[in-house]
C-alpha cells in the first residue's frame, strides 16, 4: 500500500470512528451478549460443568473473547452495506481515492471497536474471579492472536456486507460463527463430547484458537497448537481479503 494509499485509509478510518463515536451503544450491545453468556455459564451451568478445573471462568473466557469478536464484526457488514445503499461508496469510487482504503477504513475501525469491546469482557471477567499468570510477553501474543482473528473475520464479514441485499441478511453473518464456539473446546473439553461431534470440534478453528488463548493466559505452554491456530488466521485472513477485493472491484465498476 503506497503512502498516498495510506494517508486516504487514515482520513476515512477517521470517518467511520466518528460515527463510533457518536453511537457508543455498538460497542456496549457487542458486549452485552458475550457478558451475559459469561454470567449464564459461570453463575448457572458452572456447576455441573466439569472442565477440569476449579476456576471455571479462567476456562470460559477465552471462547467468550472470540463470541465477543464475532457479535462485533456484524455491525462492520451492517455499515459497510448501509454505505453501499446511501451511495457514499460509489461517490468515493469516482474521486481519485485508493479503492483499497475505503474497505479498510471499515476493517480497521471494526479492529478499534472490537478491542474495546474485548477490554470491557475482560475487565468483567477478573470482577468474576478471572486470574492469570501470564507474562507481558504471553498477554502481548494473546492480543496478537485476537487482534489477527479480527482481520480474518472483519473481512469475512465485508463479503457479507458487499453481497447482501439487505441489511438482515449482512448482520446475519456473524450468527454461526457465534455458534461455532459452542461446537469446540470453549465450554467443555472434547473428551466429553459424542464421537462425531468431537471429531468436528477437535478440527475446527476455534478449538485450536481457543487452546492457544486459554494456555497463554494461564501461563502454559502452548505447544504446537499456536501452529495450526495462526494457519487458520492467516489462511482465513488472505481468503476474505481477496475474495472481499475481487467483489468490491466488481461491485464499483
Amino acid at each position: 500500500m503506497s503512502v498516498q494509499a495510506l494517508e486516504e485509509t487514515r482520513t476515512l478510518l477517521g470517518r467511520s470512528l466518528r460515527h463510533i463515536t457518536r453511537s457508543p451503544d455498538t460497542i456496549i450491545t457487542t458486549a452485552i451478549m458475550p457478558i451475559a453468556f459469561l454470567l449464564l455459564f459461570v453463575y448457572v451451568f458452572g456447576g455441573a460443568i466439569d472442565a477440569g478445573t476449579d476456576n471455571y471462568v479462567n476456562y470460559l473466557l477465552p471462547g467468550i473473547l472470540l463470541i465477543t469478536i464475532a457479535s462485533g464484526i456484524a455491525y462492520t457488514a451492517y455499515r459497510l452495506f448501509l454505505d453501499l445503499q446511501g451511495g457514499i461508496v460509489e461517490r468515493f469510487s469516482s474521486l481519485p481515492i485508493s479503492r483499497s482504503a475505503v474497505l479498510w477504513a471499515h476493517v480497521l475501525t471494526s479492529a478499534v471497536s472490537t478491542a474495546v469491546s474485548l477490554i470491557i469482557v475482560v475487565a468483567v471477567a477478573l470482577i468474576m474471579g478471572f486470574r492469570s499468570s501470564a507474562s507481558p510477553l504471553d498477554w502481548l501474543a494473546a492480543a496478537g492472536i485476537l487482534m489477527l482473528i479480527t482481520l480474518a473475520l472483519t473481512w469475512l464479514a465485508v463479503i457479507a456486507g458487499l453481497s447482501a441485499s439487505t441489511v438482515d441478511g449482512a448482520s446475519a453473518f456473524s450468527y454461526p460463527l457465534i455458534f461455532l464456539p459452542f461446537l469446540s473446546s470453549a465450554f467443555v473439553p472434547t473428551d466429553s463430547m459424542p464421537t462425531p461431534v468431537r471429531i468436528f470440534a477437535e478440527h475446527q478453528p476455534v478449538t485450536s484458537i481457543v487452546d492457544t488463548l486459554r494456555n497463554l493466559l494461564g501461563g502454559q505452554p502452548v505447544g504446537s497448537e499456536v501452529w495450526i491456530a495462526l494457519a487458520w488466521c492467516v489462511g482465513l485472513l488472505l481468503l476474505g481479503y481477496v475474495v472481499a477485493v475481487s467483489i468490491y472491484r466488481r461491485r464499483v465498476t
